[in-house]
């Protein structure tokens, strides 16, 4: 059981040092090809930080482990929205200009609803649909690559990004091609020894998946939205947040569910009794949350183009109980 915990924070370590190393190599080489700032921001970096739920998710669904693909994406949903993103609201809440946000929201609520559909419906992924999912995060990312080009997207990088000295060619490479491997080998750590912890205790996959997994692969984002704050540079971007989650339903998902489609099951997936009936607590509680708590998060900066301290206290408070329940 020691050796269980020990390799599983060894995964988790090496999904945040390769995930940074990555975005670091693949950022590197973006710029030495002149790509412009934003469109690196929107794409390279944005998928490079989804990449610890992405290897994750795929490594679960093709080991056969579909209930942790699940609960990894919808975890990581989320924790990145009442805890990384609560956080720095709560802290230091900003303003945020509305049409910046308009298409990710609308994508994002779009993959939900349709995510939430299947389940409730069918109760299994099919790789159909999955395909779906994929085909929507290219569209996703053809509209947010024409906004970049066209100017519709405003690049403010930071001051600490501006000073920053150019690493040499030769070191981003190996940073992209070491971060890359650190990200496999602790996805696999990580789903192979979380899921023996969770064998070991007795809790279904979908517990260890929405709370311990989720916030490992949700570390990155949080560290960087605390240095942020450290550093006097204000709240953490809403339509990064909106964006990762975004990530999370049709890449992360899209993947794991071609590769490995699945069903709900009681031996993987967590049940509760309700009015003498036997459910799903990640129908009845897990999906909900994460629509939930994403439109706490939205919809009051979309009809008034701020965010209020309010919002994340009170998604803070919901991520706590969110963790209690999930071991009650």
């Amino acid at each position: 059981m020691i050796v269980h915990i020990i390799l599983f924070v060894v995964g988790l370590i090496c999904l945040i040092k390769g995930g940074d190393w990555f975005v670091d190599g693949a950022t590197g080489i973006a710029k030495k090809f002149n790509v412009p700032e934003i469109l690196i921001g929107a794409t390279v970096v944005s998928i490079g930080t989804t990449l610890p739920e992405v290897m994750v998710s795929a490594t679960s669904a093709a080991t056969g482990h579909g209930a942790m693909a699940y609960g990894n994406a919808i975890g990581s949903i989320i924790c990145n929205t009442a805890l990384v993103a609560a956080i720095t609201v709560a802290v230091k809440p900003a303003k945020v200009a509305r049409k910046s946000l308009i298409v990710p929201v609308l994508f994002f609520f779009a993959a939900a609803i349709s995510y939430a559909g299947v389940a409730y419906a069918t109760g299994t992924f099919s790789r159909p649909y999955g395909i779906i999912l994929l085909a929507m995060f290219v569209v996703y990312m053809i509209i947010l690559v024409r906004q970049a080009i066209s100017g519709k997207i405003e690049d403010e990088p930071s001051e600490e990004e501006q000073e920053d000295k150019p690493k040499a060619f030769w070191i981003v490479c190996i940073l992209l091609v070491i971060g890359a491997a650190l990200i496999a080998i602790g996805a696999r750590l990580l789903v192979n020894h979380g899921t023996a912890i969770a064998e070991a205790l007795g809790v279904p996959e979908t517990v260890i998946a929405l709370t311990f997994v989720a916030l490992g692969t949700s570390l990155p984002e949080l560290v960087t939205a605390i240095t942020s704050l450290a550093k006097g540079h204000g709240a953490l971007s809403l339509g990064n947040v909106v964006g990762a989650n975004l990530f999370n339903l049709v890449l992360v998902s899209g993947l794991s569910v071609t590769i490995g489609p699945f069903s709900f099951n009681p031996e993987q997936f967590s049940t509760m009794t309700i009015g003498g009936k036997t459910v799903y607590s990640s129908l009845v509680i897990d999906t909900p949350l994460m629509l939930i708590v994403m439109a706490i998060l939205t919809i009051p900066v979309l009809c008034k183009e701020k965010l209020s301290r309010w919002q994340g206290i009170l998604l803070l408070c919901l991520y706590a109980g969110f963790c209690i329940f999930q071991f009650i």
